[in-house]
């Protein structure tokens, strides 16, 4: 139960409250109501205040989720014997998207050294970003003139495009199908509370969308992801030449709007812990949804990239050697052993994140062996 969560400090309690106020005041500028996807962007991203531009730690231990890189360093490495043979077929140069605390950024810049021509880090949190060169000056100070910080997309991309759970992070629409119409679900206010609030969908491209997707079971909520798509597509008219690898947890289609699945994959994440009510310390709280990779693929190649593939994590990076990288990395039976073999336990188990997390690749104007995808390809599902 959410009233068993820790508390937020004052200072967190404060800064919630200040988003809260400026998303009321967003909701009566627009007369009483905002679509969920308007909520969800001043959450995660409203100035000072929003989840991922504020202060507060976000990932690790001391906050509210573990990602891939920081388990163990084990993940990159393996990552980046995917990049090496890419890089020289361009300017030799890695753009990172949403780099966290930078663990992913340090173990490529430490495993591609010679290869490595720049690493851009697109980043809009002031606060990541300097988390991001502490940490690399630290672990390859040697490497740090090679890390250039952008705060907006560059006119184009020669080199790898990397996103380590970037797409499950942007707004979605929440659309509910009931009493045989589709409903647009947005915010409102109740008594001054948000709301969850639907309205009949009108907006075409939407309503052709879910219409496409949904299955025809009643009542029926899920998302769309508008904003995932038009972001590849803008990646895609910019990458001239190289590669794009997008990492995240996700299904095809047919998974994602399964008739089982009647409630959507929008959840948030407080402390290491599950929380399903959006509304639960707004700003303080991650919120995100499982991405569509059928929408991704067509995203990318509508743009005129190639799918390269499509695969689960646990494949990709054994595919990659991970385990005889972890041989090489320690002894077995030592305490550094035991701790990179459970921490592979975790990005390759079935339960953990080796099935739900998918790797998806697009490629221009390059032609090596993408052996990620060499074993275990699952784009006839798309």
């Amino acid at each position: 139960m959410t009233a068993q969560l820790p508390a937020p400090s004052a200072a967190a309690a404060t800064s919630s409250e200040a988003l809260q106020s400026l998303i009321a005041a967003d909701i009566r500028g627009r007369g009483g109501w905002i679509p969920f996807s308007r909520f969800m962007e001043l959450a995660l991203y409203a100035p000072r205040y929003g989840y991922y531009t504020g202060g507060a730690h976000k990932i690790g231990a001391a906050g509210d989720f573990v990602t891939a890189p920081a388990l163990t360093p084990l993940f990159g490495r393996t990552l980046a014997n995917q990049l090496a043979p890419l890089l020289p077929q361009t300017d030799g140069n890695i753009y990172e998207f949403g780099a966290g605390t930078g663990e992913l950024a340090a173990d490529l810049l430490q495993s591609l050294s010679d290869g490595l021509k720049n690493y851009y880090i697109i980043e809009i949190s002031s606060e990541l970003a300097e988390r991001q060169r502490d940490r690399i000056c630290k672990q390859v100070p040697e490497a740090a003139g090679k890390v250039i910080h952008l705060a907006e997309l560059p006119d184009t991309f020669d080199g790898i495009v990397i996103g380590n759970e970037v797409l499950d992070a942007m707004p979605c629409e929440l659309i509910r199908r009931e009493h045989g119409q589709f409903w647009q679900i947005g915010v409102a206010l109740e008594h001054n509370a948000f709301v969850q609030a639907p309205r009949l969908l009108e907006q075409a491209g939407l309503l052709a969308s879910a219409a496409a997707c949904f299955p025809p079971d009643e009542p029926y909520t899920s998302e769309l992801h508008p904003a995932q798509h038009a972001f590849i597509r803008t990646l895609a008219g910019k990458l001239v030449r190289g590669g794009m690898i997008f990492i995240d947890y996700g299904f095809d289609a047919a998974q994602y709007y399964h008739p089982q699945r009647h409630a959507g994959t929008l959840i948030g994440h407080y402390r290491h812990h599950t929380v399903h009510d959006p509304f639960f310390h707004i700003g303080l709280t991650d919120l995100t949804a499982h991405v569509n990779f059928t929408d991704i693929a067509q995203a990318g190649t509508d743009g005129g990239l190639d799918l390269i593939g499509y695969t689960t994590q646990a494949n990709f990076l054994l595919n990659l050697g991970i385990t005889g990288l972890l041989a090489q990395t320690a002894k077995p039976g030592t305490p550094a052993y035991i701790r990179e073999t459970a921490a592979l336990h975790k990005l390759l188990g079935q339960h953990e994140m080796g099935e739900l997390f998918k790797v998806m690749a697009f490629g221009r104007g390059v032609e090596v062996d993408w052996q990620g995808f060499i074993s275990g390809d699952i784009c006839h599902k798309l």
